[in-house]
């Protein structure tokens, strides 16, 4: 596959590489979409220019590499954040819908760095985490250690069981994504039968 040019712009082959990656379904990655495909191609939804722009002009000074829940959950916070999710009943389906988000953007998806909140509250911090390059971080280095082992097993002329510690390293993700597919289907369910809202 070709490379970038010397002036950084991708050649064919890269754009044909991020152009399959972004037709495949979320869920073909599980907790590899974040680092599988740069951020700043990542397109959310069909309208995250206006969730953007919506989302920073209501929240231009929340800080969103590291959430603080309070700013999230708190009945001030709450009063703050209904108004900007009920905007979007109708525009984003399931728009209320419970989902996992992440505190720390610079880690996955792990139980004690994940919080419940509305799926249009997700959507709104994680195109600006995309957009603002915070995002870029857990990307890059992804990335960085693929290109390191890369280089360790081409210096010593064998793969030295990278691909083998690659797998099990998935199959671990897998389990944590399991669990936390079983933390929000629970959470869901609990929503419906009180007959409330994340919002």
């Amino acid at each position: 596959m070709e490379t970038t040019s010397g002036t950084g712009e991708p050649v064919a082959g890269e754009l044909v590489s991020v152009a399959h990656a972004l037709s495949l379904p979320a869920e073909s990655y599980g907790n590899d979409l974040i680092s599988s495909v740069d951020p700043q191609f990542l397109k959310l939804t069909k309208v995250d220019d206006q969730i953007y722009s919506e989302f920073r002009e209501n929240f231009e000074k929340l800080r969103i590499d590291v959430l603080d829940p309070e700013e999230l959950k708190s009945e001030s916070a709450k009063e703050k954040w209904r108004p900007f999710c009920l905007k979007f009943d109708g525009i984003v389906e399931d728009f209320n819908y419970g989902t996992l988000l992440r505190l720390d953007c610079s880690q996955g998806y792990t139980e004690e760095n994940t919080i419940f909140a509305p799926r249009i509250q997700f959507f709104a911090i994680e195109i600006a985490r995309n957009r603002e390059g915070y995002n870029k971080a857990v990307y890059t280095s992804v990335h960085d250690e693929e290109e390191k082992e890369g280089n360790h097993g081409r210096e010593e002329g064998t793969d030295s069981g990278g691909a083998e510690e690659k797998g099990a390293n998935r199959e671990r993700e897998k389990a944590k994504t399991s669990k936390g597919a079983e933390k929000e289907k629970r959470a869901n369910k609990e929503i419906s039968k009180s007959g409330e809202t994340a919002l």
